[in-house]
C-alpha cells in the first residue's frame, strides 16, 4: 500500500487516487446539478401550458378563476371531470372552451333519453360489397369528450363509457379498440331533483376525478356577461392555445411532482378516515386515494410549485372524495363540513 496521501483504500480493499474520487465526485454534482434544471425546466414548460390554456377558458369563463384552475387538474393529472350544477350558470360553456383551447380531437355528446350506446361508441355495419363488417366510429374517439348532460341517458347508456373512462379502450362485438391519448371526458349534469334525470351509478361517479360545481357568478362578472356576449349569441369560438404534445408533457411533468413520505401517509390517512367514518357507509376506495394523489400533485403544479404541501390535500379532497363517499341512510355524498370532519380526526404533517 502507497503512503501517498493522494491514494485512498476503498471498502473493497481496492486502492484509488484521490484525484481520481473527487473527479466522479464532482461529476456526479454536476449531473445531478443538471438533472434538477432539467426538471424545472420540464415543471416550469408544464405551468405555461396550463397558464395558457386557463386564460383562453376565461376569456368566456367570467368570474370564475379557481373553478378554472380546478377544471384544468383532471386534464394533467389524466383524469376526468364531472361538472354538477343547476342549469344555465356555465357548465357546458366550461367544458366546450376547455376543449376548444387544446389543438385536439374534440367531440360533443348530447345525452338524453333516447341515446344508445352504439351513438356513443360506434358500431358494425356490413357492407354489401366486400361482404365484410366495417366498423364506424363514434364520438367517443376524441382527445376530448365533452358528455352534455350525462344524467338525463338510461343507466345502459351511461354505463358505455366505464370502460372508456377506465381503460382508454372500449370493446366491440369482441374486438378492442385502443382510444387516442391524451383521453379526456368532461361530463355535466344536472342535480337529480330535476325531472327527467336519471343518477349516475357508483361505479361511474368513482370513475371521475374530479366532481365539481360552477356556481352563480359575482355581479360584476355577470354584468359583463350581459353587456358582451348578446342573448341569442352562444356559440364558442376559441383558437387552440396548446398542442396534443404540450397536455402529454404536463401529465409527465405532474408525476414529477415530489411527494415526501409524510404527505403520502397524509393522503393515506384521510382516505381510511373516510372508510371508519360512522357517518359514511362508503368511504373513498383506493381508485379515490391514486386519484387524491394526483389530483394534490397537479394543483400543486398549477400553484408553481414542484412540491406538495398539506393545503394542496385539503383543497383538493372535497372535489375528489365527496361524490365518493356515500353517506348512511342516504343517497347523497359528502358535504364540505364531513370533509373538514375527516381532517380534525388526521393531523396534518408538520
Amino acid at each position: 500500500m502507497k503512503t501517498d496521501t493522494c491514494w485512498l483504500l476503498r471498502q473493497d480493499g481496492v486502492a484509488v487516487h484521490g484525484f481520481a474520487v473527487l473527479s466522479q465526485l464532482s461529476y456526479n454534482l454536476s449531473k445531478r446539478g443538471a438533472d434538477v434544471s432539467e426538471k424545472t425546466d420540464r415543471l416550469q414548460a408544464a405551468t405555461d401550458t396550463v397558464t395558457a390554456i386557463a386564460a383562453s377558458v376565461e376569456t368566456v369563463v367570467r368570474g370564475k378563476h379557481e373553478q378554472v384552475l380546478l377544471a384544468m387538474v383532471p386534464m394533467i393529472a389524466g383524469g376526468h371531470l364531472l361538472l354538477q350544477d343547476v342549469p344555465g350558470v356555465g357548465k357546458s360553456t366550461l367544458a366546450q372552451a376547455l376543449g376548444q383551447s387544446i389543438g385536439a380531437s374534440y367531440s360533443r355528446i348530447q345525452f338524453t333519453s333516447d341515446l344508445l350506446p352504439a351513438d356513443i361508441l360506434g358500431v358494425n355495419i356490413y357492407e354489401a360489397a366486400t361482404g365484410e363488417f366495417r366498423f364506424r366510429r363514434g364520438p367517443i374517439f376524441a382527445n376530448v369528450v365533452m358528455a352534455d348532460e350525462i344524467n338525463r341517458a338510461s343507466p345502459k347508456t351511461q354505463s358505455a363509457l366505464l370502460e372508456a373512462m377506465n381503460d382508454r379502450r372500449i370493446t366491440i362485438d369482441g374486438a378492442t379498440w385502443e382510444l387516442p391519448d391524451p383521453f379526456f371526458v368532461i361530463a355535466t349534469q344536472n342535480p337529480i331533483e330535476y325531472a327527467g334525470t336519471y343518477p349516475l351509478p357508483e361505479s361511474e361517479l368513482d370513475r371521475f376525478q374530479l366532481c365539481m360545481g360552477i356556481g352563480y357568478p359575482d355581479v360584476e362578472a355577470e354584468r359583463k356577461i350581459l353587456t358582451e356576449r348578446p342573448v341569442r349569441q352562444h356559440s364558442i369560438n376559441l383558437q387552440p392555445v396548446a398542442s396534443v404534445q404540450q397536455v402529454l408533457d404536463a401529465q409527465a411533468a405532474v408525476d414529477e411532482v415530489t411527494v415526501a413520505p409524510a404527505m403520502l401517509d397524509y393522503v393515506l390517512a384521510f382516505a381510511r378516515a373516510t372508510r371508519s367514518e360512522t357517518l359514511f357507509e362508503v368511504g373513498v376506495s383506493p381508485r379515490g386515494a391514486i386519484d387524491l394523489l394526483k389530483a394534490v400533485r397537479a394543483w400543486a403544479l398549477l400553484q408553481g410549485r414542484t412540491f406538495v404541501v398539506p393545503d394542496d390535500v385539503k383543497t383538493m379532497a372535497p372535489y375528489v372524495a365527496s361524490h365518493r363517499i356515500l353517506r348512511r341512510g342516504s343517497r347523497k355524498g359528502a358535504s364540505r363540513t364531513d370533509i373538514d370532519r375527516i381532517f380534525e380526526q388526521v393531523p396534518a404533517p408538520v
